[in-house]
């Protein structure tokens, strides 16, 4: 489980969230510049809040008045809204960049799953978009993280490509199993991935949805 419960001010308000995640797809969703990016952040460790704590499992990330876990320790995959690919590097390099020692087993049943271990040679300004973003998810997900941030990971796709990659990560987390908290101001989106919607405006949690699963039908 992930507990976040954290404040830290901002230039337009102050960020005040509490929230916690099991094993599942949790959306936070709302307008640009709402503080749902710095949530991330703060898990990730690229930025600290002013207090409270945040915690996966047993293992604190961040806890008021204590030295804060170092980025390198937290063991979360990342993929930003840019996907943040390095454009000198091939594809295999980018995807083995952190690769665990004795871990690359578990990298090639990703490969072909996601449909990119025909472009291992090829580098980032050669791709399309979709394929950039499968190579940035496959990277992500090559280090064996505990968790999945994703920063509104599909925006930059057209419309067809954006609902393909909308099914791969559905696929991917019931493979994986892991909780995945991804970021979109895009209502159908939400709706689509998301186990858990948590809206967030000016910096505040101001509701919480969680899906309804649909009922097989009864046979009489």
């Amino acid at each position: 489980m992930l507990t976040v419960d954290i404040k830290k001010r901002l230039p337009d308000f102050l960020l005040d969230v509490r929230f916690s995640i099991q094993q599942e797809v949790v959306v936070l969703f709302g307008p640009s510049g709402s503080g749902k990016t710095t949530i991330l952040n703060s898990i990730a460790g690229l930025v600290h809040p002013d207090s409270g704590q945040i915690k996966l499992h047993d293992q604190f990330f961040y806890e008021q008045g204590k030295k804060p876990l170092p980025v390198q320790k937290r063991n979360i995959g990342y993929l930003f809204q840019d996907y943040a690919l390095f454009p000198h590097m091939t594809v295999a390099q980018n995807v083995r960049y952190g690769l665990k020692e004795g871990h690359e087993l578990r990298l090639e049943p990703l490969l072909s799953t996601v449909g990119i271990d025909q472009l291992m040679q090829k580098y980032p300004h050669q791709l399309s978009g979709g394929q950039k973003q499968r190579v940035a998810l496959v990277r992500a997900l090559a280090t064996e993280p505990d968790i999945l941030l994703l920063d509104e990971p599909l925006s930059a796709l057209d419309a067809d490509t954006r609902r393909q990659c909308q099914d791969e990560l559905l696929r991917l987390h019931k493979m994986w199993n892991i909780p995945f908290l991804l970021v979109t101001h895009d209502r159908e989106e939400a709706d689509k991935l998301a186990d858990v919607i948590l809206m967030i405006e000016d910096g505040k949690l101001i509701s919480q949805k969680k899906k309804v699963p649909l009922l097989s039908p009864s046979i009489s």
